[in-house]
């Protein structure tokens, strides 16, 4: 049976959401979660993925199995457990450490527009992923992503540019996917059959 999106975000039952905003034809698909976040429209997730602490952009496309913000362990320690900040959990007379985790959500992760980020794929605490940029299955981001840049690997490291950089600051300017719904359903042939180069001709930027 064929899904049909809308302007209502689309949340599988099994899936989790959490103090996030999720924008218009937005879908979270089987056992994802998604705490802390914002999702842009047009955005999706796939099956098992975990999101915290997160801006992600519009028209993301993120593949199953992905984890955005995955946090560390304090290495300086005597242990690495995590029952010394959640420590409420464990004994009745203690409390979760709130300067600990104020630390973690200051290491929000951004994610911009029109982006890829393959299956299984990390994205690390306090990494920006530029527009247009997409991310190899199974890599290790650990520093900033440029716009239209392919990365992978583990860590992971550019292998190309999608576009030029004039081309991609062009798209950048263009920002076409701020157009409304409308506009994208009359220039739906376009994306399909033109050229990147002839696209910008088309519709500039």
């Amino acid at each position: 049976m064929t899904k049909k999106l809308s302007e209502a975000p689309l949340v599988h039952e099994t899936a989790e959401v959490e103090n996030s905003k999720l924008g218009r034809w937005t879908e979270i698909a089987e056992r994802s979660r998604v705490s802390e976040s914002e999702l842009g429209d047009y955005s999706y997730m796939m099956q098992d993925c975990a999101v915290w602490c997160a801006t992600i952009g519009k028209f993301s496309n993120i593949a199953a199995s992905v984890r955005i913000n995955a946090t560390n362990h304090p290495t300086w320690r005597p242990t690495l457990h995590h029952f010394t900040y959640r420590a409420s959990d464990y004994w009745d007379d203690a409390e979760h450490e709130s300067e600990f985790f104020a630390q973690r959500r200051a290491k929000r992760v951004t994610i911009g527009h029109d982006t890829w980020l393959g299956h299984g794929s990390i994205i690390l605490p306090g990494v920006t992923v530029g527009d247009g940029a997409a991310v190899g299955a199974g890599a290790v981001v650990s520093k900033d992503v440029a716009p239209y840049t392919i990365v992978a690997g583990v860590p992971a490291k550019p292998i190309r540019e999608r576009f030029d950089r004039r081309t991609a600051e062009r798209y950048q300017a263009l920002a076409w996917w701020d157009w409304d719904h409308a506009r994208l359903r009359s220039a739906l042939d376009d994306f399909r059959e033109l050229s990147a180069e002839a696209f910008l001709e088309k519709y500039g930027g």
